[in-house]
């Protein structure tokens, strides 16, 4: 990647400048946690079983916590060291929990917590290509971000995707007792084709329709499969899609009054129980208010 400083028509480069501690890093993401992730701190240098996680946070959307992991140089094992995070988290929920309630407001109780999407995180400058691969399971639990800064105060922060034809990760498991198999029994790794697999032509082919026209909307929103909807987010949710028998069903994440809605196609469900982010829900059954459906959504980036 390069990048340009843009003065008069006339380009030069900016250099990369390196962090010098993962330490930085660690300050740099914390402090802005909230924006870059949409995670919930709750622990800087969280000591568990002589154990010390660098970051330890919550995702509210997923219910779930999240450990966040920095890293300065390329000599160590993402999937070892994710894996056994992964496992430490899911021996002692309790002392998550303990963790979370001792210093956040509220309580937060065990059947609160959807240990399945639990996830590691790890942060660094780059990643070699042996990482990379040995990540590169679509039902592995471990997330690449790359982080880079610049001159002139620019940074850079680039989630490294799962390719497309990322394998399963049960593929390559050993034995029944390693550390994977136990957490692949535990946690689930949401994707499109879970949310999409045993509905009818009809539903798919809705659902492709409508895909394709938030994706159209703007190149820099991304599918993120949850438990139980598919999110559309350009940084935070836009809009989350549950597949049902017969159509879809639709939340536009807006709050209570702030959608120009002049047809009520949407109906308020602020205070009533719902899935999806938003107070807006939408019943879909066919594509005869595809495009004004889009112009709803629209007003939630």
């Amino acid at each position: 990647m390069y990048l340009f400083k843009n003065s008069k028509q006339n380009l030069s480069i900016l250099k990369e400048i390196s962090f010098k501690l993962e330490k930085e890093i660690q300050t740099l993401f914390e402090s802005n946690l909230e924006l870059i992730t949409n995670l919930k701190l709750i622990k800087s240098e969280f000591i568990i079983k002589s154990n010390r996680i660098d970051t330890l946070a919550f995702d509210k959307e997923s219910k779930a916590f999240v450990i966040i992991e920095y890293k300065r140089n390329q000599n160590y094992s993402v999937v070892d060291q994710g894996v056994s995070y992964l496992n430490l988290m899911l021996e002692y929920k309790a002392d998550f929990i303990v963790e979370y309630n001792e210093t956040q407001k509220g309580s937060l109780k065990r059947t609160e917590v959807d240990w399945s999407q639990s996830k590691v995180i790890f942060v660094s400058p780059s990643f070699n290509d042996f990482q990379k691969k040995a990540s590169d399971f679509k039902d592995l639990a471990i997330e690449l971000w790359e982080i880079k800064q610049f001159e002139n105060d620019v940074i850079v922060i680039n989630p490294v995707k799962k390719s497309k034809s990322a394998p399963s990760i049960k593929q390559v498991q050993q034995n029944d007792d390693s550390e994977i198999s136990k957490v692949t029994k535990e946690i689930k790794v949401y994707t499109e084709d879970d949310h999409v697999q045993g509905k009818n032509e009809t539903v798919k082919e809705l659902y492709e329709t409508f895909k394709n026209a938030i994706l159209n909307i703007d190149s820099d929103i991304e599918i993120k499969p949850q438990k139980l909807y598919l999110s559309f987010k350009k940084k935070k949710n836009i809009v989350d899609i549950h597949l049902q028998n017969k159509g879809l069903k639709m939340w536009i994440n807006l709050p209570k009054s702030k959608l120009d809605d002049p047809k009520n196609l949407a109906k308020d469900v602020a205070n009533t129980g719902h899935w999806g982010n938003g107070d807006y829900e939408i019943a879909v059954l066919d594509t005869k208010n595809l495009e004004y459906i889009m112009s709803l959504i629209k007003q939630a980036l």
